[in-house]
Formats: structure tokens, C-alpha cells, sequence
């Protein structure tokens, strides 16, 4: 193990950012965010994962962040028999020069990894990105394909056959943001800084056999209501990067995984098939581009309430109507011939009750939902149509304008 002052001295023959905090905050959040996962695994039962790379090809991306974080704490990660200052100068070229990567991002309890793909330009931004979500990840959206490139996001659920395309800067400039953090120092400063002051312990662990991975250890006790976690991040001694990142949580006085994630194929060629779902979509697809019409009802002067229990009777209206265009804008921008193969064996005869509009049951969703009861005709009987829980939020990316989501 390497004490404090070798850290410290490794860090005096650095050049260091003068913005650490920020990498901090990065770190406190990705460590809080794996904290919470409840699936855990004793830390002396590493598991071995599978991994479906090409076997099941690949919407929340934040998992990409891990990989700034894994680098930004391995940088000063030094071999022995190599110079304090060469091998620090090799990790920052190494790191520096880094234009696409494979990550896959295991959960403790779950077989099936998420899995990421990212290319960057020449001159280091963000260009292309596919993710693989798995099914655990939204049961009732079921498993994933996302893909980014040109400021726009497409999304295939598999299990509802459906392919969303959206527009998505805000996405390109999360990964943006994280990209700048490629320069770890000021991270591994940062650590130093916390070590000395208490709050977390680092270790350096360089196995005398060379074909072994350096390990970084990062431990914080508990604080507060947060439990005590431990971070290892595992290291290539030839190259300097970052190959695995392992997450515990201090439970029952041990450390239990909750997770495990691992960086493949730095720097090799990515098929530029991967970037594109047209040859692996099926010909029945339904597509719904939101980057192309306005989706939804325009809010004005209304509350979210008011507005959510407008769109819903729109809706109905609409289909009332038999006015598919409409009711389809309504809901998420469904084509109109999707609708009518939807909706069109059960006719909406009136709508008997809407409202009022209550918050969302999953607060994640940032939506309300509207109780509605409807009479329809189906097969000639006439009956009621209760929906207790017709979601309804904003458009994304379209501020202002609001859709019923979710299915009915």
C-alpha cells in the first residue's frame, strides 16, 4: 500500500486542475446514486458476469458517468518500476487520447449487464452513443436500444414495438460535460485532501506480479444517515486504464457489492452499423418522431392540473370524433393509422367523468394522473371504461405542451 505522503509526492510533481470540487461532486453523486441500490452481494463473493455483447443488441444513460469517474481516480496510478513523473505523463496521454469505449455496467442480483458504446471526434466530443437497457432496468417498458448522434435520441422498446425519436441536446452536453473531466489529477487530489481530513481512505495496491491489475481503494465511512462505502477500481498496468470499477456498501459491518463495471476495447473500432437501428428494427414498426410535429396540448395560462384534465378530455373528444390525427397528437404523436388500429374496434360513445388530476404515483415519471370513465361499444355490448391512472406530463424537450404517456 502506498501512504499518504507517496500520494501526496505524486501529486507535487503534477500540474493540477484548479477546479476539483467539481469533480468531487461528480463523485459524490455516482457513489450515493450505486449506494442506494437494495441488491447486494458479500464483497468476498465477487461475482463473475457473462457478458452479451453482440448476442442481445444494445434511456437513463447516466450510467456512462462511471467512466469519468473510474479514470478521473486512476491517473495517478503508478507502476513501481516506472518514474513518479513518466508514468503519470503515460496515463494522461493514455486517457487524453481515449476516442471510443465499451462499457458494461452489471447490478448485484442481475444476470444481464446495461451496455454502452461511445465514439468521440477528433477533437474529443461526444459524436455517437448507443446503450442496451435491459428489461430489469423498466419492467413495463421492457428491454432498450437507444441511440444518440446530431442532437437527437432514438429509442426502440422492443416488448411494445415501438421506435421513439426524440430531440436530446441535453444528453450531449451531460456527456460533454463529463468528457472535460477526462483529466483525473484533480481527483485523486481531491482524495488526498479528504484523506487527510478523515473522510475517506485511500489505498494503492501494486501486486509484486506484474500481470496483475493495480487496485485503487477508495473507502468512506459512514456519515449520517449514509451508510459507509468503498469504491476499487482496478488498473492496467501497461496502459493505465481503468478495466473495472467495483461498488460496495457497508451493511451489517461488511462491505456487500452492488455493483460492477467494466471498460472493453479502448481506442478500438466500433462498427458504424451499431450506430444505426434501421437494419435490426422490424418492417412493422411503429414510429413516432417528436422531432418533426408538435406532440401535445399547449399549456397557456392553465395550471398542470387544469391542463392535465384538458388533454384528457381532448383526448376522448378526439376519439369521440373519430379524429385519430388528433387524438394520436395527444398521445405522444401517434400516427394516426396507429391509432385507428389501436382504438378503432372500440368506439368511445361519451365521456361520463374526468378528473380531478392528482400527482403521479412514480414521481420519477414528473406527470399527474387523471381518473377518467368513459362508455364505449365493443362487439356490439355497451360498457364503461374506467382508467384510474391516465398519465399524463410534459412533452419531452418540447416545454409548454403536454401528452398523455404510458399507453391507456
Amino acid at each position: 500500500m502506498k501512504s499518504a505522503e507517496d500520494i501526496k509526492r505524486y501529486f507535487q510533481q503534477a500540474t493540477l486542475s484548479t477546479n476539483p470540487d467539481r469533480h468531487e461532486a461528480i463523485f459524490e453523486k455516482i457513489q450515493r446514486a450505486q449506494a442506494e441500490s437494495k441488491t447486494t452481494v458479500p464483497a468476498s463473493h465477487r461475482p463473475h458476469y457473462r457478458s452479451n455483447i453482440m448476442k442481445s443488441p444494445i434511456t437513463k444513460l447516466a450510467a456512462a458517468a462511471v467512466i469519468i469517474l473510474a479514470i478521473g481516480l486512476s491517473i495517478n496510478v503508478l507502476d513501481k518500476t516506472t518514474p513518479a513523473a513518466y508514468a503519470l505523463g503515460q496515463t494522461v496521454e493514455a486517457n487524453h487520447t481515449v476516442h471510443s469505449l465499451r462499457i458494461t455496467d452489471f447490478k448485484s442480483g442481475e444476470d444481464e449487464p446495461k451496455e454502452f458504446w461511445l465514439q468521440f471526434d477528433e477533437q474529443g466530443q461526444i459524436e455517437s452513443v448507443r446503450a442496451y437497457m435491459p428489461e430489469w432496468d423498466s419492467p413495463s417498458d421492457g428491454a432498450k436500444i437507444v441511440i444518440w448522434q446530431d442532437g437527437k435520441a432514438q429509442i426502440w422498446f422492443k416488448k411494445k414495438n415501438g421506435l421513439l425519436t426524440v430531440s436530446e441536446q441535453q444528453f450531449a452536453e451531460q456527456m460533454l460535460g463529463l468528457a472535460r473531466q477526462v483529466d483525473p489529477r484533480p481527483a485523486m487530489e481531491r482524495l488526498y485532501e479528504q484523506e487527510k481530513q478523515g473522510k475517506v481512505k485511500v489505498e494503492i495496491d501494486e501486486p509484486s506480479d506484474s500481470t496483475q491489475s493495480i487496485a485503487v481503494t477508495a473507502t468512506y465511512e459512514p456519515e449520517g444517515s449514509r451508510p459507509g462505502r468503498r469504491v476499487v477500481l482496478l488498473v492496467d498496468r501497461a496502459t493505465k486504464l481503468v478495466t473495472a470499477m467495483e461498488v460496495f456498501q457497508l451493511k451489517d459491518d461488511e462491505y456487500q457489492q452492488v455493483g460492477r463495471t467494466e471498460f472493453h476495447d479502448y481506442n478500438q473500432a466500433i462498427d458504424p452499423r451499431l450506430f444505426t437501428l434501421e437494419d435490426e428494427i422490424p418492417a412493422d414498426v411503429m414510429r413516432v418522431d417528436q422531432t418533426t410535429q408538435e406532440v401535445g396540448l399547449a399549456q397557456g395560462d392553465l395550471s398542470d392540473e387544469e391542463v392535465a384534465v384538458e388533454v384528457a378530455r381532448r383526448f376522448f373528444t378526439a376519439l369521440i370524433a373519430e379524429d385519430y390525427a388528433a387524438a394520436g397528437q395527444l398521445l405522444e404523436g401517434i400516427p394516426a393509422d396507429k391509432m385507428q388500429e389501436m382504438f378503432g374496434s372500440t368506439k368511445v360513445l361519451r365521456i361520463i367523468s374526468i378528473g380531478p388530476a392528482g400527482p403521479h404515483p412514480i414521481p420519477e415519471t414528473k406527470g399527474l394522473v387523471v381518473p377518467c370513465t368513459v362508455e364505449v361499444r365493443k362487439n356490439g355490448q355497451i360498457s364503461e371504461w374506467k382508467l384510474d391512472r391516465l398519465g399524463v406530463r410534459q412533452v419531452y424537450n418540447q416545454p409548454g405542451r403536454w401528452t398523455i404517456f404510458g399507453g391507456i
